[in-house]
């Protein structure tokens, strides 16, 4: 299956006053191919909507490449940019804060088709607004009704309602269920599946949180401080991270279980994740690690395949406990 996007070592800076600089991306690469859903997980601050949104281009990438359709988007002008609009969307964080309140649910969804189809009559928009609003579990009786008569859940279906009338190929899923209760959470998780299989669509969905990438996600791509830590197939990475900050982030999911919740041997990750700004040389984990060695702190590790477990080199890791420098070190660990 053919790449529907590449990202090329985008590199996300923000300058500030003092003349210093926040790294919020830095060097991230990775490809997605049409109907793949690549998860993105880190603690906040890592960098995850920062990528997310030099993806769609609301904001601008420093360096790199963002291709889609064999021409890199970073360096399209923003009529062009509008354009792409149709085709590459976003779902935001915070579902009520993303929508209108002076407008209604069918003035919501209806306002991208007015935009990108001005061709369309009243009664073409209404009719596609009300089916879209059936697709995403909404009732087209409610179509006049405003913002806040909604719930949380609903509020964020209708934001998904508003991306899929455009009929777009990819969609990046900012955190869309973070600001949701856990039960409504599992609801429009399952319903971007369903989605994505109908529409044929390539999400990139960004979550803090691995136990809820997890149903979803076809890979996952683990952040720390705008770097790749860890990147490979979701069942692979579940049932044996690499990277030290994988094993951390999945040994703090919680059990359902109170027995073995309680019973788990888990070393909470130590310290506090450094500034951006000034970020630590050579692995930026190093801080935190429980394995860190010399060369970690003067060596930048790169995001290759294990040659410690060659087999599995569908899964790629930027860590130096991994590299044949350093194999005797990993045979007497606990990695």
């Amino acid at each position: 299956m053919d790449n529907i996007l590449e990202v090329k070592n985008l590199k996300v800076h923000y300058p500030l006053k003092n003349k210093e600089t926040l790294k919020a991306v830095d060097d991230i690469s990775f490809t997605l191919k049409a109907g793949e859903t690549l998860g993105i997980v880190g603690e906040s601050g890592c960098g995850k909507s920062s990528l997310g949104r030099a993806i769609v281009q609301l904001v601008k990438a420093t360096d790199g490449q963002v291709i889609y359709n064999n021409q890199d988007i970073t360096k399209l002008d923003s009529h062009k940019i509008r354009e792409l609009r149709k085709d590459i969307q976003i779902i935001f964080q915070d579902p009520l804060a993303s929508l209108d309140p002076r407008m209604t649910v069918g003035q919501i969804i209806a306002e991208p088709l007015k935009n990108f189809y001005p061709e369309l009559t009243k009664k073409e928009i209404r009719s596609q607004v009300e089916k879209i609003m059936q697709e995403v579990g909404l009732i087209p009786e409610h179509i006049n009704r405003y913002p806040h008569e909604f719930s949380g859940g609903q509020c964020q279906r209708i934001g998904i309602a508003r991306v899929l009338v455009l009929k777009p190929k990819i969609i990046v899923c900012d955190e869309p269920v973070s600001a949701l209760d856990v039960s409504i959470q599992a609801q429009i998780i399952n319903l971007l599946i369903s989605l994505q299989k109908k529409f044929g669509l390539a999400l990139i969905f960004i979550a803090h949180d691995l136990s809820v990438v997890r149903h979803i996600s076809d890979r996952i791509m683990v952040m720390y401080l705008g770097k790749a830590a860890e990147l490979g197939d979701s069942n692979k990475l579940y049932q044996e991270p690499l990277h030290p900050y994988s094993k951390a982030l999945l040994a703090a999911v919680p059990i359902p279980d109170p027995r073995l919740e309680r019973a788990k041997n888990v070393q909470p990750l130590r310290g506090e994740m450094p500034s951006p700004v000034n970020p630590p040389s050579g692995c930026r984990f190093r801080t935190r690690c429980p394995y860190v060695f010399d060369r970690c702190k003067v060596e930048v590790p790169l995001l290759t395949p294990s040659n410690v477990q060659p087999r599995r080199v569908e899964q790629v890791v930027a860590c130096h406990l991994y590299n044949p420098a350093s194999e005797s070190l990993v045979q007497n660990s606990e990695v």
